[in-house]
């Protein structure tokens, strides 16, 4: 019996964590940090406000729970993108599983999109953060694949070019889904669909870097 009471709590209690961690995200990705009161969300997820201070700590814990546990990742594929033996399309799959695998989660990932851009208008400094932990290292570790795969010894700017471009296409899945919807919905309106497009990104993406050693064998202009 005490047994079965402390799971119920266990479960409870996850479920209080859940609810303000959703509520917060829609909250702040609509009203901003400043402009959101703890008081706001504890009521939104139907929870005591103390729970806030049991679980995240204060205002700014939420926030940053919000901003980086909201859109979640399937890995954290830098490693991979640094190992020496990793194909590129091993790399191009895994950079798309990133952008793409999270759309599985439904509509917490437009709400925490809108949250991410918001915080790029609204700056409260986890952007930055992320940034510099996440995003830059990352970013690097690409350009140094794609060095590799090119036979140079350094990075240079048109490799620095090729890795934005092939991010961008990601990105876009983000920041571009209204549009997606408005005019494709098929694109994305299932795992198959999914599926799909991340395999095509991953063609698209090998189709640019053949592109890019092509031209610096002197096949193309």
């Amino acid at each position: 019996m005490l047994n079965l009471c402390k799971k119920n709590i266990r479960s409870d209690g996850e479920q209080s964590r859940e609810r303000l961690l959703k509520n917060a995200v829609k909250l702040f990705a609509d009203f901003g940090y400043a402009r959101t009161s703890t008081r706001q969300i504890a009521r939104a997820a139907q929870v005591n406000i103390s729970a806030i201070a049991y679980y995240f700590g204060d205002k700014a814990g939420l926030y940053r729970a919000a901003f980086s546990e909201s859109l979640s990742r399937p890995r954290d594929d830098t490693k991979l993108l640094n190992n020496p033996e990793t194909t590129l399309e091993q790399a191009f799959e895994a950079l798309f599983a990133g952008f793409i695998d999270p759309f599985k989660q439904g509509e917490l990932v437009k709400l925490s999109t809108k949250l991410h851009i918001r915080e790029m208008l609204e700056p409260v400094g986890v952007w930055q953060e992320e940034i510099d932990n996440s995003i830059k290292p990352h970013l690097l570790a690409l350009n140094d694949l794609l060095c590799r795969h090119l036979g140079l010894t350094e990075v240079d700017d048109d490799v620095r070019r090729l890795a934005i471009s092939i991010v961008a296409m990601g990105v876009y899945m983000l920041v571009g889904q209204d549009v997606i919807e408005k005019i494709a919905p098929q694109l994305t309106n299932s795992h198959p669909a999914l599926d799909t497009m991340k395999a095509r990104l991953t063609m698209f993406a090998l189709s640019m870097f053949d592109a890019e050693k092509s031209r610096r064998e002197g096949q193309i202009n």
